[in-house]
C-alpha cells in the first residue's frame, strides 16, 4: 500500500476494530465495470448482509476478497496486517478468510466426522484423508471438533456418510468445515437456496450464533431470510454501495426502492 493509502488506513481505523477494509476498489471485465469505487468496512464479529440486484457486483466483491479476482485499483486489507492484494488465494485462506459457495462441497464418501477432521488447517492432505493415512487428532483438536459438531447441529450424525445428509445438513457441514479452520471472516453465499422451512430457521440460528466469534458476511436474495438475520445491511448497485444501515433504514431509502425493492422484487 502506498504512503497515502497507509495514512488513510491508520487514520480511519486506529481503533483496530475493522476486520475487512475495502477502499476505492474497481475492476472491469471487457469494458464493463463490475466493481466501481467500492468502499466496504466490516467490524470484527459483525454479521453483515449484502443484498442487491443481479449484476450488482456481489460475487465479484467476494472474488476480490478471496484473491480469485484482482482489482484494477483499490485497497483491500484483512485486519491491519494482511494486504489481500499481495496474497495468493491459499495465503488468504490461511490468514483467516473462509468462503462458503451456494452449492455445498463436501466429501460425500466420508463421514461427517472425517469431513470435519480433514478440514483442520494443515493437519493432513486430501490424498491422505481418502486412504485413511491422516494423523490422529489431539485431544484438544477432538474437543474442538465436538464443539463444531454441536454448533452446526450435526452431533447425532457424526458417523453418517456425508452423501446421505439432507441438502441443509450438507450446507451446515460445509460451514462446520470452515469453522474448523478458525476463520476471522466467513463469507456465505446464498446459504438457504433449496432449503426446507425448518432448515432455513436452523440456518438463521446458526449464522446469528456465529456472529461475535467471527465476522460473517452473508450474500442473499431471499429477503425473508435477510429479515431473520439482518443487523446491518449493505445494498450494492452497479458495483458500488448504494445504501447501508439497518434493514428498516435501507428499505425506506428511495434509491433502494427504485433499483432493488421496487418493481416486484
Amino acid at each position: 500500500m502506498n504512503t497515502a493509502a497507509q495514512t488513510r488506513f491508520d487514520n480511519l481505523h486506529i481503533d483496530n476494530n475493522i476486520i475487512l477494509y475495502m477502499e476505492d476498489v474497481s475492476v472491469s471485465f471487457d469494458g464493463f465495470k463490475a466493481i466501481n469505487k467500492l468502499n466496504l468496512y466490516i467490524d470484527r464479529g459483525e454479521l453483515r448482509c449484502i443484498i442487491g440486484p443481479n449484476g450488482a457486483g456481489k460475487s465479484t466483491m467476494m472474488d476480490i476478497i478471496t484473491g480469485k479476482t484482482r482489482p484494477d485499483e483499490g485497497t483491500v486489507f484483512l485486519g491491519r496486517d494482511h494486504n489481500l492484494l499481495q496474497m495468493s488465494e491459499a495465503e488468504i485462506a490461511r490468514a483467516g478468510i473462509g468462503r462458503k459457495f451456494q452449492k455445498p462441497t463436501v466429501f460425500e464418501s466420508l463421514s461427517v466426522y472425517d469431513n470435519l477432521s480433514l478440514a483442520i488447517a494443515g493437519s493432513k492432505s486430501v490424498f491422505g484423508a481418502y486412504f485413511g493415512k491422516w494423523r490422529k487428532l489431539t485431544g484438544e483438536q477432538d474437543d474442538f471438533l465436538d464443539s463444531v459438531l454441536d454448533t452446526i447441529g450435526l452431533t447425532h450424525t457424526r458417523a453418517r456418510m456425508a452423501g446421505f445428509l439432507s441438502h441443509g445438513q450438507k450446507q451446515w457441514l460445509e460451514i462446520g468445515m470452515l469453522l474448523m479452520q478458525k476463520p476471522q471472516l466467513l463469507l456465505v453465499d446464498e446459504p438457504v437456496a433449496g432449503m426446507t422451512h425448518g432448515e432455513i430457521e436452523r440456518t438463521a440460528e446458526l449464522l446469528t450464533g456465529l456472529a461475535g466469534q467471527q465476522a460473517v458476511v452473508v450474500v442473499e436474495h431471499d429477503m425473508e431470510f435477510v429479515r431473520k438475520i439482518a443487523r446491518q445491511v449493505t445494498v450494492l448497485h452497479q458495483g458500488s454501495v448504494l445504501a447501508e444501515g439497518t434493514l428498516a433504514q435501507v428499505q425506506a431509502d428511495r434509491q433502494v426502492i427504485e433499483v432493488y425493492l421496487g418493481g416486484g422484487h
